[in-house]
């Protein structure tokens, strides 16, 4: 069981690969993890070092994954924050070059261009994943925000969110799991994450802590990733997500953290 997984990568926090490599292999699933940025912290720190990777570098360590024949042997391929239009061109011909490599991969793309209503991203990288990233994907993982962006369509309850959905997919087949959704309908103090496959819905609610550590939306793709190698149903493995990750919000909150607690404290 193996799953490629290229996003960011920070020395001190979780957030891109440094959320998602653990908790993947904590699943007992193995990891090849490329970096498309290394920071010393998150960007909403004041102060940040490090730097999004030259795509001469992320094209050369891909490179080196299809050279170790990584994919013929990977069930499950995640790209998540690019960094620069250059790395997104880059990851967007590996994934190309994968998906015809190994028709078994599933391909799961968290695009990673915003929340709370703006885009963070370069210019450049939002056309790269709404033309090249989405069309090839088998599942995506947007926030509410970027879905509606993806979509072009606002989304204010159920039937907003499904037809997004149904745009994004187009012609094709794609499975959505939108996080961090609040709809007309969501009881009041919740959050919900809604798996949207074979045109159902599929909604998980979790309540709302007062707390917002970064990373959430990546661990929950690593462990979505993880769980699906292991060969596990989509829904089910969308709600044991979303299962870890409140258990791990409720750890961070009682810990008074800023970051996930990503590790239990030992047992007494």
């Amino acid at each position: 069981m193996l799953v490629i997984s290229i996003q960011s990568q920070v020395v001190h926090g979780h957030v891109g690969n440094s959320a998602a490599a653990y908790a993947m292999q904590a699943e007992g699933v193995n990891v090849a993890a490329v970096p498309t940025t290394l920071l010393s912290n998150h960007p909403r720190y004041p102060t940040v070092r490090g730097r999004v990777l030259e795509s001469e570098l992320v094209a050369d360590l891909l490179k080196g994954v299809e050279e170790r024949d990584l994919v013929d042997e990977a069930a499950v391929l995640v790209t998540g924050y690019l960094g620069s239009p250059g790395n997104a061109a880059v990851v967007a011909d590996f994934v190309e070059r994968a998906l015809n490599r190994n028709a078994k991969l599933v391909y799961l793309c968290d695009p990673v261009i915003g929340d709370d209503g703006r885009v963070y991203v370069a210019d450049g990288i939002l056309d790269v994943v709404r033309h090249r990233l989405l069309p090839a994907a088998n599942l995506i993982t947007p926030n509410q925000f970027e879905l509606a962006l993806l979509s072009g369509i606002t989304i204010a309850d159920a039937q907003g969110l499904r037809a997004a959905c149904t745009a994004l997919a187009g012609t094709g087949r794609i499975d959505v799991v939108a996080t961090g959704c609040t709809l007309t309908d969501t009881p009041e103090g919740q959050v919900e994450t809604i798996l949207c496959a074979d045109d159902r819905l599929a909604r998980f609610a979790t309540p709302r802590l007062p707390i917002r550590p970064y990373g959430t939306g990546d661990l929950l793709t690593g462990l979505i990733a993880a769980h699906l190698a292991k060969g596990m149903a989509m829904e089910a493995a969308v709600r044991l997500a979303v299962e870890t990750i409140f258990a791990v919000l409720v750890r961070t909150q009682d810990a008074g953290a800023a970051e996930m607690r990503l590790v239990p404290l030992p047992t007494q």
